[in-house]
């Protein structure tokens, strides 16, 4: 081995050694957690001295990890303090989000900015991770090793890199392996559950210990949070809240169980109540018939019915798992504006006696449709933002 080789080595051992040390993995989380803190602000949140967040700035701006940046005046007295913000040469999140209509491609850096997005429509078939794949073998093309792990997030239910069900899309055991680039981590997850991690962290349920998130779509989706983390179960398909059975008994579920809970709330529940036919887009028609609600009789029955069950059950998971707060996303928000009473009835009406007084607050999500790519580029720096992703990173030539 040449000296310069094992130097440069040496070097970089030294660089990633000193990363880990003194709090600096501390650091680019709260930055990653709050974007735009100030050196001083994120000193107080972590308890360093002005000292050691000066040196340890210093190095993660070495190190092309985090940058300085100053804000936009605003008129006022003084020189506003400057800003720790994603470094513009620093790593990056590719996200593939994979809707049960639309498909999208973005790439987001620390902190949660999104650097680049397209996006399209498809027909359901599995034929479009072919279209993911080129979208991110460009976005590779354009950035490079920054990138440094593709997150998936797909609306059917997840283990590992598989999606074993897709029921508004008719997939069944569809692996997403084509989407990983070489040298990245693949992550994938449900959209519901990856919509709620990011409401808990960064919208509605920001500051409050346990959230349960829920949405509907094709059915209902969700995750409870714990202290920022999700509860996702041993395979990562928990949050599946739409296969408990507080539904009808006597309706079969796409999944093979009878009683789910989806069957009583979405689109298909709505259309039963009028008699339609099956659905063959059960989200589309569900918001027709919700639009609908307050001119139609029969479609204000059907939507109030749906609202009554959902209600039910969401009184049924907050005995069970005890939230400090309920955000909702989706059809969930436009059902609950279109029979708010109906649901609230039903929901005071399930809780148990003691929590009525003070029942968890029921709250529209912040983040919309960007909840799950947000939750999907969370998942990945979480996983990123360790001692192996350093060393990863660290090892990287500049």
């Amino acid at each position: 081995m040449r000296p310069s080789t094992a130097a440069a080595r040496a070097g970089t051992a030294h660089s990633a050694r000193a990363l880990r040390s003194q709090g600096a993995l501390a650091v680019l989380r709260h930055v990653h957690a709050h974007p735009s803190a100030t050196r001083a602000d994120t000193a107080r949140a972590l308890h360093l001295s002005s000292g050691s967040a000066t040196e340890i700035t210093a190095r993660l701006k070495a190190a092309r990890l985090i940058d300085e940046r100053a804000p936009e005046r605003t008129g006022g007295r003084g020189r506003p303090s400057p800003a720790l913000t994603a470094h513009p040469e620093g790593p990056l999140v590719c996200v593939a989000d994979i809707g049960h209509e639309h498909w999208r491609v973005a790439c987001v850096e620390l902190g949660g900015r999104i650097v680049h997005e397209d996006g399209g429509r498809h027909s359901g078939s599995p034929d479009v991770l072919d279209v993911l794949a080129d979208r991110i073998e460009t976005a590779r093309a354009a950035y490079g090793s920054r990138i440094r792990a593709v997150s998936a997030c797909v609306a059917g239910t997840v283990s590992g890199t598989r999606v074993v069900q897709a029921s508004g899309m008719g997939w069944r055991d569809v692996d997403l392996e084509p989407l990983r680039t070489p040298g990245t981590l693949l992550l994938v997850g449900n959209d519901a559950s990856l919509s709620g991690l990011a409401e808990a962290r960064r919208g509605a349920g920001a500051g409050t210990r346990v959230v349960l998130h829920l949405t509907i779509e094709v059915g209902v989706g969700g995750i409870l949070v714990v202290d920022g983390a999700p509860v996702d179960g041993a395979t990562g398909a928990g949050g599946e809240f739409g296969h408990v059975p507080f539904g009808d008994p006597g309706v079969e579920c796409p999944c093979g169980a009878r009683g789910c809970w989806d069957m009583a709330v979405d689109g298909r529940a709505m259309a039963r109540a009028l008699h339609r036919p099956p659905l063959p887009d059960p989200r589309t028609a569900a918001g027709e018939i919700i639009a609908s609600a307050a001119s139609d009789p029969a479609a204000a029955h059907a939507v109030a019915g749906a609202a009554r069950a959902f209600g039910r059950g969401v009184a049924a998971l907050v005995n069970a798992l005890d939230p400090g707060l309920v955000t909702l996303s989706g059809l969930a928000v436009d059902l609950r504006a279109a029979a708010p009473e109906a649901l609230a009835e039903a929901y005071t009406a399930g809780l148990m006696r003691y929590r009525r007084a003070a029942p968890p607050p029921v709250l529209p999500s912040v983040l919309g449709p960007y909840g799950p790519l947000t939750g999907a580029a969370d998942a990945a720096f979480d996983m990123l933002l360790t001692e192996e992703g350093l060393d990863a990173w660290t090892r990287l030539p500049a």
